[in-house]
């Protein structure tokens, strides 16, 4: 299977994951906004399997956020749950990740990000998405995905930082993609725009 097939197949199974979790009706029971974000949206899901969301809400409210991720665990075969409270930093949202093991034995995360709705980065990076959507052209689609499949399996790099190799540093393959990393580290993810 090339990278685009598989790109394919991990596009197609992570929206039947999507679909059949429930994840997105349980945040609207509290009367939340779900945005799809990152590598899904994009179509640039190759080996690292992470479901990105952002849910909106008027307020955080703790009770809420953990009541939606009690009735997902009790649904879910999920094997682990991660939690971290930033509702006093600038940041302004609670985030919740959490690993799934589907029907074929494959870990996938879901990273689910609770946001006041209005806060300084409300829509911030659904506009992200939407600039790389619109930037991205087959051939750099190509070398996205080659990227990420390049990438040891030991390493976690977050997508952001490839993309902004690819789109602003001009990198075309894994080797130059380190290259860029390495005299261009990347500190803030919600300042970068393609």
């Amino acid at each position: 299977m090339d990278i685009l097939e598989m790109a394919e197949y991990n596009q197609h199974a992570a929206w039947k994951i999507l679909e059949n979790a429930g994840i997105i009706p349980a945040w609207e029971s509290i009367g939340a906004t779900v945005h799809l974000v990152g590598s899904l949206k994009t179509g640039l899901l190759m080996k690292s399997r992470d479901i990105d969301l952002h849910i909106y809400t008027e307020q955080l409210c703790i009770k809420d956020s953990f009541t939606v991720m009690q009735q997902l665990a009790a649904k879910l075969p999920l094997q682990e749950i991660y939690y971290k409270n930033l509702i006093d930093t600038e940041e302004e949202c609670i985030e919740w990740h959490a690993l799934y093991e589907d029907t074929e034995k494959n870990s996938w995360k879901f990273d689910m990000i609770h946001i006041r709705r209005g806060s300084k980065y409300d829509g911030t990076v659904e506009e992200v998405t939407d600039a790389i959507i619109e930037r991205l052209t087959p051939e750099l689609r190509k070398t996205i995905l080659q990227i990420k499949y390049d990438i040891p399996d030991h390493l976690q790099i977050p997508g952001i930082e490839i993309y902004q190799a690819v789109f602003t540093g001009n990198a075309r393959n894994y080797v130059e993609m380190e290259q860029w990393r390495k005299t261009h580290p990347f500190i803030h993810s919600l300042e970068w725009m393609p």
